[in-house]
C-alpha cells in the first residue's frame, strides 16, 4: 500500500519510527512531515495527507502530533478523510473494523514506541467489516455532500 505520514515538531521521532516500521512492513511511504524539532503548525502538515488519501495519490495516512487531536481534527476537515485518533490497540482496530478509518492520528507525547508500533500493525491488517456499518459510512458521505454545497 501507498501510506501518506505527516507530523509536526512533537512528532518527529515518532514519524521515523513509524515510516520504518511501514517500509519493513512492506509499504511505500511519503513523507509529508516536518524533520525539524522547530515549532510549526499542525494543519500545514495534517492536510497534505487528507488531500493524498482523498484523492487516491494515498492508500491510507498516518499523523503524528504531541495528542493526536490537532491533526485529527484538521484530516477530517477534508471530504472523503475517516481520521482517527487512537491511544490503543482496541481503538485502532475498531476503527477499521467499524469506520473504515483511513487515517491513524497518534500522540508522540502520550504513547510509547512500543504501543505504537503494534496500533500501527494492528490498524494496517485489520479489515472494514462492511454490512451495517457500511450503511453508516454512507449516511457520513452524505452529510459531507450536503455539508459541501
Amino acid at each position: 500500500m501507498k501510506i501518506a505520514v505527516g507530523n509536526d515538531h512533537r512528532g518527529v521521532s515518532a514519524k521515523n519510527h513509524v515510516v520504518e516500521l511501514l517500509r519493513g512492513m512492506g509499504h511505500e511511504v511519503t513523507d509529508h512531515g516536518t524533520n525539524a524539532p522547530v515549532s510549526v503548525d499542525y494543519p500545514d502538515y495534517a492536510l497534505p495527507v487528507a488531500h493524498a488519501v482523498a484523492e487516491g495519490h494515498a492508500d491510507r495516512g498516518v499523523l503524528i502530533c504531541a495528542t493526536g487531536h490537532g491533526m485529527c481534527i484538521a484530516a477530517n476537515k477534508v471530504s472523503g478523510v475517516r481520521a482517527a485518533n487512537c491511544r490503543d490497540i482496541v481503538d485502532a482496530e475498531m476503527s477499521r473494523m467499524h469506520n473504515d478509518s483511513n487515517v491513524l492520528c497518534l500522540s508522540a507525547d502520550l504513547v510509547g514506541e512500543d504501543l505504537m508500533s503494534r496500533m500501527v500493525r494492528t490498524w494496517m491488517e485489520t479489515r472494514f467489516e462492511g454490512g451495517r456499518h457500511a450503511r453508516r459510512l454512507d449516511k457520513i458521505a452524505q452529510l459531507e455532500q450536503s455539508s459541501q454545497g
